[in-house]
């Protein structure tokens, strides 16, 4: 994510109010960004694990590593019960981020989810249920 994208996540986070708790899967990239200025900012990090092995599905050492960092520093950890990596486990991974959340923060591109359980499901489904979505589109300069 480029340094625009993380200003706009820390100016979501900024108006958010305090204390602020932050419910996220850890996923590789926006995930990862909204975790990890959720942290710097003092906030508190609850993390909802797909399924058991869920480190299996990160393509890179540095994701791997931030994923671990972040876990070691979250407040609240909830291991969905799915024994392998899914859609089904991601998708449910979301409904639990959205129905634990006040208002969910997606980084998004508007486009279709690649996979069932992707950014636009889960914002669909939060919309469905009512919560408030704010949205920051990824920076695309550069890129």
């Amino acid at each position: 994510m480029l340094a625009s994208t993380a200003d706009a996540v820390r100016g979501v986070l900024r108006g958010a109010g305090s204390p602020l708790t932050g419910v996220t899967s850890l996923a590789a990239g926006a995930d990862q960004l909204v975790a990890t200025e959720l942290v710097r900012s003092g906030g508190r990090l609850h993390v909802i694990v797909p399924s058991r092995h869920y480190e299996r599905t990160f393509t890179t050492a540095e994701d791997l590593a931030c994923f671990r960092s972040l876990l070691e520093a979250a407040d609240d950890v909830t291991t969905l019960d799915y024994p392998e990596p899914s859609e089904e486990a991601f998708m449910a991974a979301g409904r639990t981020i959205v129905d634990r959340c006040e208002m969910l923060l997606a980084i998004w591109d508007g486009r279709p989810a690649k996979g069932l359980g992707g950014t636009a499901d889960v914002v669909r489904y939060a919309r469905s249920t009512g919560k408030a979505v704010s949205i920051v589109w990824p920076d695309r300069s550069g890129g």
